[in-house]
């Protein structure tokens, strides 16, 4: 069986929940990643049940309350985000005060919103439905059905608030700001193309030629107009990526 690296990730995550799920019915207390991991994985669930973000949001928070966790945990565990799958596309999940305290932790650091982007980019949403970008996703790897320049989002993410996300409606063109993804610059997971440096110079070329042969829409030569085929092309690019995955192993 072949998986993407977030299916591995995804089903280590169950497994990590599910251990936390039985210690907690035998009455333990929960440390940090067991109750993170539990936390997560009704975040996951929630979404493959076909929920939405807000509702799958207030599950994760109905998960535990602070007896629940060892002490310590709440005051540490201010919020758990995860990457859930949602019937439209993956999206990032921030479960802040998750054990329903409403403790704010006056040493965790929000993001400032006003923090200036370097860039603008122009991202058409071609597809039939609305389509989430959060704000952490590396920008070149996102939904196919987006069509944007991946060679100059390479290495970037959208500048917006940590948790937040931007909603392109059915055939909608907007222009946001993105800036550079800043610490170790290291991607992992995802479509799985990068999983690496993103200042690699041959990572980089390999992976937009591998976005683009895939099918995942580009302005790099091609119309400024989706067409069906396009639409078409981008519904089985993500399955074109995994036959290439798998024959290139």
């Amino acid at each position: 069986m072949a998986l993407t690296p977030g299916e591995a990730d995804r089903l280590l995550l169950y497994t990590q929940g599910l251990l936390a799920r039985e210690r907690h019915n035998r009455g333990l207390l929960l440390n940090v990643p067991e109750s993170t991991a539990l936390i997560a994985n009704a975040v996951c669930e929630a979404a493959r049940d076909g929920l939405d973000l807000a509702s799958a949001r207030e599950t994760g928070r109905s998960v535990l309350g602070a007896a629940d966790v060892l002490p310590g945990v709440v005051e540490f565990v201010t919020d758990v985000s995860v990457e859930a799958r949602f019937d439209d596309g993956t999206r990032l999940v921030v479960v802040r005060d998750p054990f329903r305290t409403a403790h704010e932790a006056s040493s965790v650091e929000v993001e400032s919103a006003d923090v200036p982007s370097t860039s603008v980019i122009r991202i058409e949403n071609c597809a039939l439905t609305p389509i989430g970008l959060t704000s952490h996703i590396h920008l070149a790897e996102v939904n196919p059905r987006l069509r944007l320049d991946r060679e100059a989002a390479y290495g970037h993410r959208l500048a917006i608030p940590s948790g937040d996300t931007i909603w392109i409606s059915p055939g909608e063109t907007i222009e946001l700001g993105i800036r550079p993804i800043a610490g170790s610059r290291v991607v992992i997971g995802n479509t799985g193309v990068v999983d690496g440096s993103l200042d690699d110079p041959e990572l980089r070329r390999r992976a937009l030629g591998t976005l683009r042969a895939c099918g995942y829409l580009d302005t790099e030569a091609q119309s400024t107009t989706a067409s069906p085929v396009d639409v078409l092309a981008a519904d089985d690019a993500v399955r074109a990526l995994m036959r290439l995955r798998q024959a290139s192993r």
